[in-house]
């Protein structure tokens, strides 16, 4: 038997049982190995959102459930939206603060700023850099105060005490007019931002070119943040942030065509490359004759059915609003679809995050429906995303 097995061994080209046996040795630990790293490295993968995930999901537990939500619609006037919300802990502390807008809002800067804060390194950049949106919110609300004449009070009321300009608001405040709000902020990289847009401006009076091309940097640059996917969470996270930036083109694309705006006055503000829309696409989407061609042109994507079925109440009303609500909840959707589908990575922080962001939207539609007269509760719920 020893013969045999020394035999086979020779014939397999080993000069001795002992190498054999060591080679054997060898290979089980190297597959061993393989086996133990493939079974691990994903769980090393979810491991540095742990702790993130145990905050993000005490905070979900707080959010408003749709029962709450008809409690609040049910209110009586703005002042029972306040008093509802004195109630909860997360907006009390801003309710008696400011406006209610700003305290909302206030409170979103602050989820915001604490997912960017514990978030695991792999994904820290684009939480971080969405802080920027912040910044960019609050220099648009400077910028159209300016234009529409309102005191410095009013002005502050529309502000939210967030983002790395925070220091910098009271001196922006201070200037007289759009050109000296955007001389304050030499130093920053908001005025290289807006450089190209400026003389549109200055020619036509018009704000939107220096919106757009802010919105369009915080875009392109969080889609940069994300450009190259590591693992799975990461591919998440740009999938998403890919999504936002297809809604945001075809937003821009849909209310050029129904205002009849042509292809080289959008096409600046237009961000390449998202999760759906690569820039053929995009471009052949501006070049579409109407709303009708852009929608018949995004043929093959998730967004063509939703908005296709909305065609028919555009033609009747000309709004764009509901277009705009099927492609924010689309959005949501997308969160909630990578919230199930990772739910021990990255997939709690972008749910939460995003249904933080539809809570509070959906709070502002409720408080200016209580404001203005001829709005039933039902008429608000139908509002709501």
């Amino acid at each position: 038997m020893v013969e045999d097995i020394t035999t086979l061994v020779t014939a397999l080209g080993f000069p001795s049982y002992e190498i054999f046996l060591a080679v054997m040795i060898l290979a089980i630990i190297v597959i061993g190995a393989i086996v133990v790293i493939t079974i691990i490295r994903p769980v090393l993968g979810f491991f540095p959102y742990t702790y993130p995930n145990a905050r993000v999901r005490a905070r979900t537990g707080r959010l408003f459930n749709e029962k709450e939500f008809s409690e609040i619609v049910e209110s009586q006037n703005v002042e029972e939206v306040k008093n509802y919300l004195r109630g909860v802990p997360d907006y009390a502390k801003y309710i008696d603060t400011y406006p209610l807008e700003k305290a909302l809002d206030s409170q979103l800067a602050e989820t915001y700023d604490l997912i960017a804060r514990i978030t695991p390194d792999d994904s820290k950049d684009s939480f971080k850099f969405l802080l920027k949106k912040w910044d960019i919110k609050n220099i648009k609300s400077i910028i159209i105060a300016k234009e529409a004449g309102l005191s410095q009070e009013q002005t502050v009321d529309l502000l939210v005490p967030f983002g790395e300009l925070s220091n910098k608001l009271d001196s922006l405040i201070d200037t007289d007019s759009v050109e000296e709000v955007l001389n304050a902020l030499e130093g920053t990289e908001y005025p290289k931002i807006v450089e190209d847009a400026l003389p549109i401006y200055k020619e036509t009076g018009l704000l939107l070119p220096l919106e757009a091309s802010m919105d369009k940097y915080l875009l392109e640059n969080l889609l940069k943040t994300s450009a190259t996917p590591e693992d799975e969470n990461t591919t998440l996270l740009h999938n998403y942030i890919g999504t936002m930036v297809d809604v945001a083109n075809i937003k821009i694309i849909l209310r050029a065509k129904a205002d009849n705006i042509k292809y080289e006055d959008i096409e600046p503000y237009m961000v390449s490359d998202g999760y759906e829309i690569r820039e053929w696409k995009l471009k052949e989407l501006m070049e579409a004759e109407d709303v009708s061609g852009v929608i018949s042109g995004l043929e093959g994507t998730d967004y063509a059915p939703m908005l296709s079925d909305a065609m028919s109440e555009f033609n009747e009303t000309g709004s764009m609003a509901t277009f705009e609500k099927l492609l924010d909840s689309y959005v949501v959707k997308t969160a909630k679809t990578i919230s199930l589908k990772n739910q021990f990575g990255i997939g709690p922080m972008i749910g939460f995050l995003s249904r933080k962001e539809t809570e509070v939207k959906n709070l502002k539609i409720i408080a200016r429906g209580k404001r203005e007269a001829g709005f039933s509760p039902s008429m608000i719920k139908e509002m709501l995303v």
